[in-house]
């Protein structure tokens, strides 16, 4: 019997754990998942947009909106801090990190500094923003791969409790 041909690569594995991972945020605008991965294709470390361990999700704001101090972006990690964050001082170095939405400049200096030399990605929504142009600009300087995902597929339909899985 000839193995499978409809399996999925592993960029779109890889952006799936970070999508699924995006899933977990409860910010009621902007869900973002990072996935890190090193150069033999294994998972080092995910994260999503949230609140800090120990703030309460459901005391800080998640307004977008108001005083500075009454909005969300003062608080939120981004998805992809928490990631490096997650991997608690693993080494980082010439991995590539996907993720849902392209990083703001504060995302990209942990990101190179972390040693990651390749950013994948799905949505590059603000891409005019000066967060964003400064981060690519940063990328450039530091030699750091951009890649915008172009899925082969439209979607994975993930299913629990499927007895032929």
């Amino acid at each position: 019997m000839p193995k499978r041909s409809d399996y999925i690569s592993w960029d779109e594995y890889f952006m799936g754990v970070a999508a699924l991972s995006a899933k977990r945020s409860k910010d009621p605008n902007t869900q973002v998942g990072a996935c890190i991965v090193n150069g033999v294709n294994k998972i080092m470390t995910v994260g999503y947009n949230g609140f800090p361990l120990g703030c309460d999700d459901d005391v800080f704001p998640w307004e977008r909106t108001g005083g500075e101090l009454e909005t969300k972006y003062p608080y939120v990690c981004h998805a992809e801090l928490n990631a490096i964050l997650n991997s608690k001082g693993a080494d980082l170095g010439g991995c590539r990190i996907y993720v849902t939405l392209f990083p703001c400049n504060e995302c990209a200096k942990a990101i190179i500094q972390s040693g990651i030399k390749e950013v994948v990605y799905i949505s590059d929504k603000y891409a005019d923003s000066i967060s964003t142009i400064a981060s690519k600009k940063m990328f450039d300087a530091a030699g750091v791969k951009l890649r915008k995902l172009v899925p082969e597929r439209g979607e994975i339909v993930l299913s629990f409790g499927k007895e032929d899985a």
